[in-house]
């Protein structure tokens, strides 16, 4: 693709430099989008259909460590794996910028950069790949490693997911609010998508909100918006994400992690079905599907007085139980097979196959990170392969095959304490590779840390 005919997202908390960037760059692309605020991401990624980001490494929470970057960096990859992401930072160094490109970034700038310089750079990352998420094609010929995918990625041959997806297109078609559970990495995020799709609100908005990495003080103004002069940085009036999801879908992931007082504020909103900006008192009506999602036993919370009832009985009108991949080793194949072919391609290698015994390999295996953690061994292995077809020996994983453990109760809780042990011991301590091994966000190790008081 020409930069002429690209469509270019700016990332950035200073108001300068995105004054900066998009005066340079309106000149040569097609459309030029800016955004200070990253929480915006996940709704501008999803629907902004952008051929390139550039992000900023550090916001306001966090100086130079480039922590930030590395977050939303993942979130994008999330929602859009095929997304080209160009790192900016005023702090950059080999280090930093060898982390990013392994993380996905396929490039990295410094502030402040020479205009020809980034004009360059953008243009090479343009003129290189698929500007669109490569989508795994509709079922056909059963070969054991394809199964059914839909336009969010979802692969699925066994009987359990394929019972999980016609229920959740059953449902779509209504308006019901949808609870979906399962473990870290299976795919909530994607199976939210995939209702959204499947709905008569597929050509509207879908709003991504990760209440888990939302501040306790920021959760009012983040959902239902400010009006200008609300608190001191209210510089102008601003729509919350249940207004930016007006006539479509918000999904609110991680719901278990609210604390009582907020969860009471969301249960007000979602029981009138109206909207209050932070420092107004004009109540907004709401148009939205309501979907959420935890990875938390939300029944023993509500049992615990940690999580009320009566929000629980106005989110779960319908749930959704996604199983973790060890339960259904019979999609492994299909899931490898799709990210070995996302990966060679992305990084040009020459792999096209997987053995036979690395696939039984696989299906002993009880992948604790689950899909996330699968597409992360797959990667590396296709990255380090020297091979056309991986055998059992490229594939990395965190302890040897055996019978899949008890994922319910103290079991979990152990087995999940005593993997965050190990790598952080086995990365000295660096959370961002820890955290990475693991098939977690960095916002989710350091909640998992505290919990666990390590």
């Amino acid at each position: 693709m020409q930069l002429s005919e690209a469509k270019i997202l700016i990332i950035d908390d200073d108001v300068d430099v995105l004054s900066a960037a998009k005066l340079l760059l309106k000149r040569h692309a097609k459309a030029v989008d800016i955004e200070k605020n990253p929480q915006k991401l996940p709704f501008l990624v999803t629907n902004g259909d952008y051929n390139l980001i550039l992000l900023d490494m550090n916001f306001t929470r966090d100086v130079n460590s480039g922590r930030e970057g590395f977050h939303w960096l993942d979130r994008i990859l999330d929602i859009n794996p095929a997304a080209k992401v160009i790192m900016i930072t005023a702090y950059g160094d080999i280090e930093m910028a060898i982390r990013a490109i392994k993380a996905g970034a396929i490039d990295f700038v410094l502030k402040p950069w020479e205009n020809d310089k980034l004009l360059t750079t953008i243009s090479v990352a343009l003129e290189g790949g698929k500007d669109k998420v490569a989508v795994v094609p509709e079922e056909k010929k059963d070969d054991g490693k394809k199964g059914k995918a839909t336009a969010d990625t979802i692969v699925a041959t066994s009987d359990s997911m394929r019972h999980v997806l016609a229920t959740a297109e059953r449902v779509a078609s209504t308006d019901a609010n949808v609870l979906i559970l399962g473990e870290n990495g299976t795919g909530k995020t994607q199976l939210a998508k995939h209702v959204h799709q499947h709905s008569k609100r597929a050509d509207k908005p879908f709003v991504v909100v990760d209440l888990g990495a939302l501040s306790e003080s920021l959760f009012e103004s983040e959902l239902f918006g400010h009006v200008k002069g609300a608190f001191t940085d209210a510089k102008e009036d601003r729509a919350g994400r249940f207004e930016e999801a007006k006539g479509g879908t918000i999904f609110l992931d991680e719901i278990g992690n609210l604390t009582l007082s907020l969860q009471a504020k969301l249960l007000t909103v979602i029981q009138e079905r109206k909207v209050t900006r932070v420092g107004s008192n004009k109540p907004i009506a709401l148009d939205v599907r309501l979907l959420c999602a935890t990875n938390m036993n939300i029944e023993k919370m509500v049992t615990e007085k940690t999580f009320r009832q009566d929000l629980l009985y106005r989110i779960n009108t319908i749930e959704l139980d996604l199983p973790p991949l060890r339960d259904r080793p019979e999609d492994i194949g299909a899931l490898a097979d799709y990210y070995l072919k996302q990966y060679a391609k992305k990084y040009n290698r020459p792999v096209n196959d997987i053995s036979s015994a690395l696939i039984k390999k696989m299906q002993q295996y009880n992948w604790p990170g689950n899909i996330r953690e699968l597409q992360h061994a797959i990667e590396r292995a296709v990255i380090l392969s020297q091979e056309k077809t991986l055998q059992p020996d490229d594939l990395f994983l965190k302890s040897s095959a055996g019978t899949p453990t008890t994922a319910t109760g103290f079991d979990l809780e152990d087995m999940e304490k005593n993997m965050i042990v190990k790598a952080m011991k086995r990365f000295n301590g660096n959370i961002t590779d820890a955290a990475r091994e693991l098939g977690l966000s960095r916002a989710a190790l350091y909640r998992r840390m505290e919990k666990y008081g390590l």
